[in-house]
């Protein structure tokens, strides 16, 4: 501890990084019973934490290592980071970025006078090459995460934290992907106000830190969540891991909803909008307060940062209100009958307000509704459910059934007649010419497409729902096909949502 607080303390970070503000979120504060407070790391110059250890880190560099110059392997903030550390210090900068990058972020790299090399799909084949390169260049390699300077530079966050509040705080809730950011504030935290409890906060699909902390070793994910890209690492540092293990309280798992709400609060307390990743801790704090029944108390979140692509706001905000809990999703079966969707609205919505109403004609005896009702709370959704049941209404709540999110309802269309033997699967295409070609150019001739669905969400990958008819004795060889392809999915064949709608 005493090594690592040095490091924080005799840190380089404000030769390139600004001390960043503590906002008080008085609304917030108000509609949680606390006092809020936000860590505006997205102000910093790349709008993200990330420049404090990039910088750091390049900064003790020895001369020998500057002159053959930097390289690292990033798909966002940690390649602005470096970046700008090296235009700052003179210093030749290789980026290695996944294909998929949106271009904004490879443009604003290259803006910063960094050379940008494209390769692999994802953060591990990007970083697999930046390693060969290491090897044939000799070029110093700067860790996004698991170097002690790198966690210095981050750790200089929480001693701007306890000036900036005067020392008045009980928790800090901190975004957890690597885990430099909460590694450094933790240790700097614990030896000098060991009172404070130090949260980390994880996507429930990229908690690699979570896992590695209930195992006692680091663990390696098969795959990780891609909403909260900037979060999204399939294994801790060996460093990280073990400051975490020592000095972080508890790690809190957050949904996709719960993430995009937190994007809402955090703008309507700054009107800055952040990346997902950097609503992490937002979304921590307010999850942690509702089930916790905390009050009265000085909460932190820090807004880690605020690289968000445009595109991806239409998503955030059709998530939004189910992650505030002020929508819940149905699928609703009513009898083919004159006078039962007036039943249906009269007699159980009454004066809700129906968001989103989807319906086509299925049969004969009985017709399956798709449909959103404004609601309170999680009460008013169990209360809603149990009078459609006692109004004579089968129903399944749908609110927390992601192929419903994010396909279903934009496609409620029945069932095809004409198809046979229909298998379901959610598909991960990497955003990059050629993805569908290549799913396509790896199917054999007999296995037909039924259905398909994409939408843009702005992020490195694209969601594609897919329905294949897949002749009988072809599963060995599907299954194959669906290992060899690469792309993550999965199957949704005995979801309810597609045997009611689609």
């Amino acid at each position: 501890m005493n090594h690592i607080l040095k490091l924080i303390l005799t840190s380089r970070v404000y030769e390139a990084a600004v001390e960043t503000p503590l906002d008080v979120a008085p609304g917030l504060s108000l509609e949680l019973g606390n006092r809020i407070l936000l860590k505006r790391e997205d102000l910093q110059p790349v709008f993200s934490f990330k420049l404090r250890g990039a910088y750091n880190r390049i900064a003790h560099l020895s001369p020998e290592e500057m002159s053959r110059g930097i390289i690292a392997a990033s798909a966002g903030n940690h390649a602005q980071g470096v970046a700008y550390s090296a235009r700052k210090l003179g210093l030749r900068a290789v980026i290695v970025m996944p294909v998929t990058t949106p271009r904004i972020k490879v443009s604003a790299v290259e803006g910063l006078g960094a050379e940008v090399v494209l390769h692999g799909d994802n953060y591990s084949e990007a970083a697999d090459h930046c390693e060969k390169l290491v090897r044939e260049t000799g070029m110093t390699f700067i860790h996004p995460f698991d170097d002690e300077l790198v966690i210095a530079g981050q750790g200089t966050v929480a001693d701007e934290l306890l000036r900036q509040s005067s020392g008045h705080l009980d928790a800090v809730f901190v975004p957890v992907g690597g885990g430099g950011l909460i590694a450094g504030i933790a240790a700097y935290l614990k030896a000098l106000r060991p009172d404070v409890r130090v949260i980390g906060v994880e996507p429930e699909d990229s908690d690699a830190m979570a896992q590695s902390l209930e195992a006692g070793t680091p663990v390696c994910l098969s795959s990780v969540g891609i909403f909260a890209d900037g979060v999204a690492v399939r294994e801790v540092g060996a460093l990280t891991f073990e400051l975490c293990r020592r000095y972080v309280d508890e790690i809190v798992r957050v949904d996709t909803d719960e993430l995009c709400s937190a994007i809402k609060s955090i703008y309507q307390a700054t009107r800055s909008i952040v990346e997902p990743a950097g609503a992490l801790g937002m979304a921590g704090l307010k999850k942690y307060v509702a089930e916790r029944n905390i009050a009265g108390k000085t909460l932190i979140a820090v807004n880690s940062g605020a690289n968000m692509n445009f595109e991806r706001l239409r998503y955030v905000a059709e998530r939004t209100v189910i992650g505030e809990k002020k929508e819940a999703l149905f699928a609703v079966t009513i009898p083919e009958r004159p006078g039962a969707l007036r039943t249906f609205c009269s007699d159980v919505v009454g004066d809700r307000n129906i968001t989103e109403f989807n319906y086509r004609l299925a049969g004969r005896d009985a017709a399956h509704i798709f449909v959103g009702i404004a609601v309170k709370g999680m009460q008013e959704r169990i209360s809603f459910s149990r009078q459609l049941t006692k109004a004579g209404f089968e129903n399944i709540d749908l609110t927390d059934n992601d192929l419903a999110k994010t396909h279903v309802r934009y496609m409620v269309g029945g069932r095809s007649p004409a198809v046979s033997r229909e298998f379901l699967y959610r598909f991960w295409f990497p955003e990059r010419p050629g993805a569908l070609s290549r799913f396509l150019g790896s199917m054999k001739a007999n296995w037909n497409i039924s259905l398909f669905h994409y939408r843009m969400h702005g992020g490195d990958f694209g969601r594609v729902l897919i329905g294949l008819e897949i002749p009988q004795g072809e599963e060995a060889s599907f299954r194959r096909f669906l290992t060899d392809l690469g792309y993550r999915y999965v199957d949704e064949t005995e979801n309810p949502a597609y045997k009611l709608f689609l």
